[in-house]
């Protein structure tokens, strides 16, 4: 049903009109001033108005004028006696979706109003599509468009109402806690976010830096001390670098993601804190566990919703609106003006491999706002991951099965024959690498 509103001072025009759009597609309202039009927006849905041009004191386009600024969205067509060439093109240009010059026929009318409410439907659908891009875009802190990352938005989304475990995997600098975070402003949990990154704490005083501890449990512990998993109480406790932590602790760690039960160090009283878990690393946990360096049963635990926040050069179409966003903010930050940035120089900002991420951009987005100087955002630059790539072939060809075993088993020793950062060297996803292997049989 379209909400139809006909404005006609004329009572017998307004009746015909009536007639005419009296059918099981229009809920139709009337009124014969633009004072009458203005209160029935008011007070009621709208989706189409008719409106004659001819109105007493006010006219057609003083309504046209007010629905513009006011209900963007409705669609509006309007009517004249008089179909003049400049009213038509008065009309279109304050903002009519059609315009029909008296006397109109049945179907010209019919299509008026259906050409309009289309108009309607898509300012509204356009509408809703710029409120998901802002929320998207604002999504704490996360700026992004690519593919890559809209699957990102979309499970952040899916999944912050639940109380699932999350793993976050990435690089360093992509924003990982970024996303944890999300996950938490997303949720309806009334808690706090506590972060925590495993690998900054010394091993003696992780388990009460995690799990709390009593007075005099070890030394220098002077006083209770509140372990971050019971901080994090109806909110959410973010685990970063998981990897790094210690064996020792990793049982711990499963036993309360499983029963939801600690022990402060020292104690003997279980608690129960409510707090869901998001963890992150850059390491790979399966390659980890195969080495005995995590437990495999911890990683199954943590891995319920498994997200991937991707390198920067794989999404390169957002570094135009990530160097947008932190000049915004750190010109803001430093009181200085927004400066733009030339173009050659940009073309260099794209083309760069940014082995640091997001992060890395930040920072040279940074020095550059506080030093004014667009050198800041390319000195330094390693271009030599580029010069890798530049292979001279020769000119009687080469075996290719013969120099791709080569590449893995130099790429192996060159990194102690550390898998996963041999697949990194080689920039190959790991599960890629470990195929290769496979297929050359090396062990």
């Amino acid at each position: 049903m379209i909400n139809l509103l006909i404005v006609e001072d004329d009572e017998q025009q307004r009746e015909i009109i009536e007639t005419i759009v009296d059918n099981d597609l229009h809920y139709v309202t009337s009124s014969a001033s633009v004072e009458e039009a203005i209160l029935i927006l008011k007070s009621q849905p709208i989706d189409v108005i008719f409106s004659d041009w001819k109105l007493g004191a006010l006219s057609g386009i003083d309504l046209l004028n007010f629905v513009r600024k006011n209900y963007p969205q409705i669609g509006f067509s309007i009517a004249t006696a008089y179909g003049t060439i400049a009213h038509a093109v008065e009309a279109m240009e304050a903002g009519a979706d059609d315009y029909l010059a008296k006397p109109f026929q049945r179907q010209a009318l019919l299509l008026s109003i259906d050409k309009s409410y289309k108009a309607n439907q898509l300012r509204n659908e356009n509408s809703q599509l710029n409120e998901a891009l802002v929320e998207q875009n604002n999504l704490a802190g996360i700026i992004g468009n690519a593919t890559s990352m809209t699957k990102v938005f979309e499970r952040l989304k899916r999944v912050s109402h639940t109380n699932a475990t999350v793993l976050i995997n990435g690089e360093s600098g992509t924003g990982k806690e970024l996303a944890a975070r999300a996950l938490h402003d997303l949720s309806n949990r009334q808690g706090k976010f506590i972060a925590i990154n495993c690998g900054a704490i010394p091993e003696s005083l992780a388990e009460a830096e995690l799990f709390g501890a009593l007075k005099g449990a070890y030394t220098g512990a002077d006083s209770d001390k509140e372990g971050k998993i019971q901080a994090a109480h109806q909110g959410t406790l973010f685990l970063d670098e998981i990897g790094e932590l210690p064996l020792s602790l990793q049982a711990k760690l499963l036993r309360f993601l499983q029963e939801g039960t600690i022990f402060p160090v020292g104690s003997h009283q279980e608690l129960k804190p409510d707090a869901r878990v998001v963890v992150a690393t850059h390491r790979d946990l399966v390659d980890m566990s195969q080495q005995g360096e995590f437990r495999e049963d911890l990683y199954y635990r943590l891995n319920v919703v498994p997200l991937v926040m991707p390198p920067l050069r794989e999404r390169r179409e957002d570094i135009p609106k990530l160097i947008s966003h932190f000049t915004q903010k750190f010109a803001a930050q430093y009181s200085s003006p927004q400066p733009t940035i030339d173009k050659s120089i940009l073309k260099q900002l794209l083309d760069f491999h940014w082995p640091g991420n997001v992060r890395e951009l930040s920072n040279r987005v940074e020095r550059f706002i506080l030093l004014d100087d667009e050198q800041e955002l390319i000195n330094g630059m390693d271009t030599s991951r580029s010069a890798q790539h530049q292979f001279t072939l020769p000119s009687t060809g080469i075996n290719w099965e013969a120099f791709e075993k080569q590449c893995l088993q130099d790429a192996l020793r060159q990194n102690n024959g550390n898998k996963t950062k041999a697949a990194k060297f080689l920039e190959l996803g790991y599960k890629a690498f470990l195929y290769r292997l496979e297929k050359h049989a090396i062990a």
